[in-house]
């Protein structure tokens, strides 16, 4: 079922048309028999790219399709509920690329955003490490300058498109310092010294390919450094913000699918003479995934709005996609429910979308991390208010 959407202008509805046609064509057919074989969809991102779906917030001037956030997230998740391995791709990829975007320098903005937007280039995100996830301070990869390069050595994991990617966005210490220690490098994927793990054996999004990445004395050009040095804490945090948002707007296209999914089915399935959508019981199980979907979307949706209005967003970040993948979990789990015995098989998609969902809490910052930074911005928040009208000392004498 098509999902009402109210956008803001006619190029983003016309958009809307091209993005569901592909996707009806170009990404569903193909989504079950590529997770069941593991086989990475590279040509899946090459269409998106020639479609200019690649680069929908990204400048006109690289080929970008500058649209505003809130297009670019809802694009993205009628692309999820088609293929989550590609919606999850298309997150990763926007976000490998918005380092460029955002801390290049003109000339590497020039060089080579127009092959990121245009899909001749796939990115990744190269952050975490074995023993650094969601502590980026404990990060132990290196980069130590060498004249004209830097030599990049350490390991990094749960990379996702790891060893199909053409260029990883890399954070590599170049202090000791734990928070300004950090640096940003653009790395393609051709140099000498970079070698990838066996693909992680996972129980979803197995067209998604996740490996370890070894940096075994990589030598990068000083002109690959992105931003400063000492600028990679700051670029990788803003970076996050924005891929939080793509994580939530795949969960709840994953969640769509879901509904639409058992919706369909308990229409068509009959239990003592009726179809099952006409028991109350299963109408009410319907109509809280429903009611969970809705509400997840307005979350996304609103964050986005704060984003493209240059305001700050992220505690609103991760709200939504604290809000999305649990949402997405509960809704999948509902649908295998719905589809009772069938729902457990793979004769049908609901057992995927349920495994598909469970990682969407886990990346990106795990659900418990969002916690913490939405207490620790509103507790900020908070104090800054007490501060500026005085109410400190006056919140102090009540406790």
């Amino acid at each position: 079922m098509a999902v009402d959407r109210l956008l803001p202008t006619e190029e983003s509805t016309e958009l809307l048309g091209l993005v569901r046609d592909l996707c009806e064509h170009e990404l569903a057919p193909f989504a079950a028999k590529a997770e069941e074989t593991e086989v990475f969809p590279r040509e899946a991102f090459r269409t998106l790219g020639k479609a200019g779906l690649l680069g929908l917030p990204y400048p006109e001037q690289y080929g970008g399709a500058e649209q505003p956030y809130e297009v670019y997230l809802q694009m993205l998740e009628e692309i999820a509920a088609a293929w989550m391995s590609v919606g999850v791709g298309l997150s990763v990829h926007t976000m490998t690329s918005y380092a460029i975007a955002t801390f290049g320098t003109p000339d590497q903005r020039e060089l080579l955003l127009p092959d990121m937007i245009g899909g001749d280039l796939l990115g990744a995100y190269a952050l975490s490490e074995p023993q650094a996830g969601s502590d980026i301070s404990g990060m132990t990869t290196k980069a130590v300058r060498d004249g004209d390069h830097y030599v990049l050595t350490g390991t990094k994991s749960w990379i996702t498109h790891g060893s199909h990617a053409d260029f990883y966005t890399t954070f590599a210490r170049t202090s000791a310092d734990p928070k300004h220690g950090i640096s940003a490098f653009h790395v393609p994927a051709s140099v000498e010294g970079l070698s990838f793990g066996a693909p992680e054996r996972k129980m979803g999004l197995t067209g998604s390919t996740t490996t370890l990445v070894n940096f075994d004395g990589v030598r990068v050009p000083v002109a690959n450094l992105i931003g400063n040095e000492g600028d990679g804490m700051r670029i990788a945090l803003s970076a996050l913000d924005s891929g939080r948002l793509g994580i939530a707007a795949c969960a709840v296209g994953l969640a769509q699918a879901a509904l639409d999914l058992a919706a369909s089915y308990a229409l068509g399935r009959e239990q003592f003479g009726h179809p099952i959508s006409d028991f109350q019981g299963l109408q009410f199980l319907l109509a809280d995934m429903a009611a969970a979907t809705e509400s997840a979307r307005a979350t996304y949706i609103q964050a986005a709005r704060r984003r493209d209005l240059g305001r700050p967003f992220t505690q609103q970040a991760a709200i939504a996609k604290l809000i999305c993948t649990d949402a997405a979990m509960k809704v999948t789990t509902d649908a295998v429910q719905v589809l009772g015995g069938y729902g457990y098989t793979r004769e049908f998609p609901a057992e995927r979308y349920m495994r598909e969902a469970k990682v969407t809490q886990i990346f990106e910052g795990t659900n418990q991390i969002q916690r913490l930074v939405i207490s620790r911005d509103l507790l900020r928040g908070v104090n800054r208010r007490l501060l500026g009208t005085g109410g400190a000392q006056a919140g102090t004498s009540r406790r």
